[in-house]
This record gives structure tokens, C-alpha cells and sequence, in this order.
């Protein structure tokens, strides 16, 4: 395997299959609502697409965590709901709520969302990816992201979060021709999103698939792991040096399946799957990403010092990024964090 090269970020020489010194550490959600600095900018501030789509706002938020922690890479702040924002989709958060849509109607007419004005929509979280790759800290990585076709299909469809998915699982089983011209519309927007992000300057991107778990198999193969392949398979085509990371949260023994058909860098481990059956079925074929329970970063001391150390063991040997199974949680002492970044990066193991 090809050396380290110093001028490249840890996480992405990792994340590309070579050798580093240590694990490479970054947390989802690790800029938002458990930083003091966060809840004082927001009290200061417009509702949170608003803070999304204001660079400056953007910008100083993505850089909290890594000028508070040594993280290996910035997350841009943002929010897997920008497309249906880019493609005319009203979106707004609620308090206590969350992310609320104008719900797309099974019987609606498609040809509403406008992809026309998508680059426009959205131009402002590439100016805000433009002032942090301006001020990120030599050696860390910038992250980009978006969601996978299904996660925000669901959102679009149900108008919001949901526990059952009823009604965009009505839509797909229902009338599946005109649910595949709804996923191909977000296949071909996700894709240019992920590109614009990549031309502005972030090093790698992470899909999300948030719901990938509340597919049965057949479903989760025919409205996850395809359309996140091609997507995939088309920011390859352009850059095919810049790794990509896929999480298919909730997916289980699917994750052999994205491993074998995905052209993805990186699998990112939620906290349900055992390590050591990813280590084994997985982590020879991918990078591997995860899998802490948050809960435990919430908990701290020796219960998250024993569950990290479990997960360093078991991958630390092989191509591996420290991560969290999901986001960080807002109750998580930003004390706990820091103590979570001296375990990963102080770990030797056998690495």
C-alpha cells in the first residue's frame, strides 16, 4: 500500500485504503445543538434553514467542533432536506416537530419540482463550503453530504419524519412507475448537489440513508442500494479520486450487499451491527465507519471508554474511521466528546 503523504488529511488518506499512524475520528452531528457556541449563535439568529442558507451562519457553525476538539474532519452544516429545498419542495423546522414539507401527493403532478432553479436554491451552501475550506485548520478534512433517494423521498412524501412510512410506502407499492420517476428525479439532483459540493471544495461526501432500515429486503435493494449506487457510480465517473462514504442506517445483513454492489469507499456502521461480524464480512472489501452507540458519548467515563475500546480492537487493525452509529445527541456533555477524542487518538493497539 502507498505511504502516507503528510499534505493529505489522515481521514481521507484512510478513507482512500492506505496507512495511517492512528484512527481517524469525526462524529455526525458533531456541529449543532450540544455546543454552548451553537445555542448562543442560534438564540442570535433566524430558524435553522435559515442558518443553513446563510454562508457566514453555515460556515462559523461547521468549524465550532473542530477549533473545540482535535476532530480529523469538518461536517458541513446543512441538512439531507436542501434537494426537495433545491427542487421547489417548501421546507421548514418546527420546534419540537422537526423538518416539516408541503407532502407530495401520490396523485400530484411531478413536473412541479423545478430542477431548473436548482443550482440557484442551493448556492448558498457552496458558499458556505467556499469560507470553510478558506479557514479549516491545515490536516483537516472537509465533509460534504446529502440524503439517500429513499430517506428524502419518504420526508418529501410524508411531509415530515415518520414512524411507519405508510404513506410513502403506499406510493411505491401503489403506483411504482410513478415512485421510480419520483427517485429518478432525486438521483439526478443528489448527484448534481454532490458534484457542486465537490467543485466547492469539500474533500469527500457521506449519503445518508436514514430510513434504509424501514424497507423489507427486497424493497431496501430496490429503492436504496440502487439508486445510492448510481448516484455512486456517477460522482465516481466525474471524480473518481474523492471518496464517498454510504450509510444505510438500519440496514443489517443488507450491508454485505452494499459492500459487494456499491462503489462507495466507506460503509458507515450504525450501532445495531456487531463489529465483529462487520470486521469479518465487511471491512476486507470496504473502509469501514462507526459504529459507537451516542448514548454512551452521552453516558461517558468507563462505559464509553470499554465500548470504544471494543470498537478500536475490533477494526483498528484493518481500514477504519471512529465514528458514532447515528448523530450526536443533544444531551451529550461536550466534556464526554473530548474525552472520546483522547481515547481514539491516544488507541495503538495493533494498528
Amino acid at each position: 500500500m502507498e505511504p502516507v503523504t503528510p499534505q493529505i488529511p489522515t481521514l481521507i488518506e484512510v478513507l482512500k485504503g492506505r496507512p495511517a499512524a492512528r484512527t481517524p475520528l469525526w462524529l455526525m452531528r458533531q456541529a449543532g445543538r450540544y455546543l454552548p457556541e451553537y445555542r448562543a449563535l442560534r438564540e442570535k439568529s433566524g430558524g435553522f434553514m435559515e442558518m443553513c442558507l446563510t454562508p457566514e451562519l453555515a460556515a462559523e457553525i461547521t468549524l465550532q467542533p473542530v477549533r473545540r476538539f482535535p476532530l480529523d474532519a469538518a461536517i458541513l452544516f446543512s441538512d439531507i432536506l436542501m434537494v426537495p429545498h433545491g427542487l421547489g419542495q417548501p421546507v421548514r423546522f418546527e420546534e419540537g416537530r422537526g423538518p416539516v414539507l408541503d407532502a407530495l401527493d401520490r396523485g400530484g403532478d411531478l413536473k412541479r419540482l423545478d430542477s431548473t432553479g436548482f443550482s440557484q436554491r442551493v448556492a448558498p451552501v457552496m458558499a458556505a463550503i467556499r469560507l470553510v475550506r478558506e479557514r479549516l485548520p491545515k490536516g483537516t478534512a472537509l465533509l460534504g453530504f446529502a440524503g439517500a433517494p429513499w430517506t428524502v423521498a419518504s420526508y418529501r412524501i410524508e411531509g415530515g419524519s415518520s414512524r411507519d412510512f405508510e404513506k410513502a410506502k403506499a406510493w411505491a407499492y401503489g403506483d411504482s412507475a410513478g415512485f421510480v420517476r419520483l427517485i429518478e428525479i432525486l438521483v439526478n439532483a443528489t448527484t448534481d448537489y454532490l458534484l457542486a459540493q465537490i467543485e466547492a471544495g469539500v474533500d469527500a461526501v457521506q449519503i445518508f440513508d436514514s430510513w434504509a432500515g424501514a424497507l423489507a429486503a427486497a424493497e431496501l435493494q430496490r429503492w436504496g442500494l440502487e439508486p445510492t449506487a448510481e448516484i455512486v457510480r456517477r460522482v465516481k465517473q466525474r471524480y473518481p479520486d474523492v471518496p464517498v462514504i454510504v450509510f444505510p442506517k438500519g440496514a443489517g445483513v443488507s450491508y454485505a450487499d452494499y459492500a459487494s454492489r456499491c462503489d462507495c469507499n466507506a460503509l458507515s456502521l450504525d450501532q445495531s451491527l456487531p463489529p465483529a461480524w462487520a470486521a469479518r464480512e465487511l471491512q476486507p472489501k470496504k473502509v469501514l465507519q462507526g459504529n459507537l452507540d451516542p448514548l454512551l458519548v452521552v453516558q461517558g467515563g468507563a462505559a464509553m471508554k470499554a465500548a470504544a475500546e471494543n470498537i478500536l480492537k475490533t477494526f483498528g487493525a484493518g481500514r477504519f474511521v471512529f465514528n458514532l452509529g447515528h448523530g450526536i445527541l443533544q444531551t451529550t456533555p461536550p466534556d464526554h466528546v473530548a474525552e472520546l477524542c483522547e481515547i481514539v487518538h491516544g488507541w495503538r493497539g495493533t494498528a
